[in-house]
């Protein structure tokens, strides 16, 4: 038996010996793994470009063809002027106006230059110029964001807030979440925006918003008048203690003149005034907010940031076309040569 027991720690060198050849060989077959793909994007990158090369003359050509073409379409196609006007809609007035913004991208299509002219009261000369309408979330902050969370949770059961975080209650947002919106408008006129502003104030109104502005404004009526009947009342009150206070204070100085010492021990009446202070403080302070509220939101929408009187001129790549023409040759002459290698594959594939 002592012969053998020597022989247990070369076996475990064996097993440990084979673990770490087997982890050696892993690694290499994934770096050769590794390896072969970046040699196939290296190769599919070489392939690509290999046609540009090889025709370099007839490559050249058709760039200074097509960067020419673009500096003449530039230079003779008409400059493109954008400007955008942030503002706040109120009363569910934004619905109308993702509405108005489709109509009038509508009517820029089917020409109707006579009902954009009516809408924003300029005449169909300056409508022509009109190229398009959009609009998009207005710049909102982290804490506009925090705002309209604890909004959410305070007028959700508590039980559905656990389901829906912050996180998630702002990736669920869409556009017509948002309360600022910037309306951005395109045209080939620089100084047509600030006439607009006009036709856009008359797309705010519609008979859902006024109807909620009305039911509000009733509301809120209602509401003033009850806080202003808590505070005559209230006053009522105060005025009861202070009268009882003064009475009880005419009966300790009758006593003290009639004894000619300390007047006799007698039972107060037990006021709040602390108490009414705090409540009158209250409803004044809800009165107050009741009041700043319809006087913000007066408005069926509010402009924080107008149009500017001359407009930025559109300069993005799209309107480059001394760039856009040659970047898009190319293109075109790389997916021609792949779709003939590819046709050829096929055609002598067997």
């Amino acid at each position: 038996m002592s012969e053998k027991l020597p022989q247990q720690p070369q076996s475990e060198e064996v097993d440990l010996g084979q673990l770490f050849n087997a982890i050696g060989k892993l690694f290499e077959r994934f770096f050769s793994f590794i390896g072969k793909i970046f040699k196939a994007i290296f190769s599919a990158i070489i392939y690509t470009i290999k046609p540009l090369v090889v025709h370099f003359k007839l490559v050249a050509i058709a760039l200074v063809i097509a960067t020419a073409l673009g500096f003449i379409l530039q230079k003779t196609k008409k400059p493109m002027y954008y400007s955008n006007m942030v503002v706040k809609p109120h009363f569910d007035s934004k619905y109308q106006l993702a509405n108005n913004i489709d109509y009038f991208n509508s009517l820029i299509g089917s020409g109707d230059l006579k009902e954009l002219s009516n809408i924003f009261e300029i005449d169909t000369i300056r409508a022509k110029a009109l190229v398009s309408f959009d609009f998009e979330a207005g710049p909102e902050t982290q804490n506009d964001l925090f705002k309209e969370y604890d909004e959410y949770v305070m007028s959700v059961d508590t039980s559905l807030v656990d389901e829906l975080s912050y996180k998630e209650f702002v990736n669920n947002r869409d556009l017509l979440s948002g309360r600022l919106f910037s309306v951005i408008v395109k045209a080939h006129e620089k100084d047509i925006f600030l006439d607009l502003e006009e036709g856009f104030k008359k797309t705010f109104v519609n008979p859902h918003s006024v109807y909620k502005k009305k039911v509000r404004d009733t509301m809120a009526l209602i509401e003033r008048e009850n806080l202003l009947k808590q505070l005559a009342s209230l006053e009522n009150i105060q005025n009861t203690y202070l009268e009882v206070i003064k009475n009880e204070s005419e009966k300790s100085k009758v006593s003290l003149d009639i004894t000619g010492g300390l007047p006799l021990q007698e039972e107060k009446t037990a006021t709040k005034e602390y108490e009414l202070f705090l409540k009158e403080q209250e409803i004044r302070r809800a009165l107050n907010k009741l009041n700043q509220t319809i006087a913000e939101e007066n408005t069926y929408f509010d402009v924080l940031s107008g149009f500017d009187r001359i407009g930025n001129k559109d300069q993005g790549i799209t309107k480059r076309y001394h760039i856009l023409f040659p970047a898009l040759a190319l293109l075109l002459f790389v997916l021609w040569f792949l779709l003939l290698k590819a046709f050829n594959f096929i055609k002598n594939y067997e």
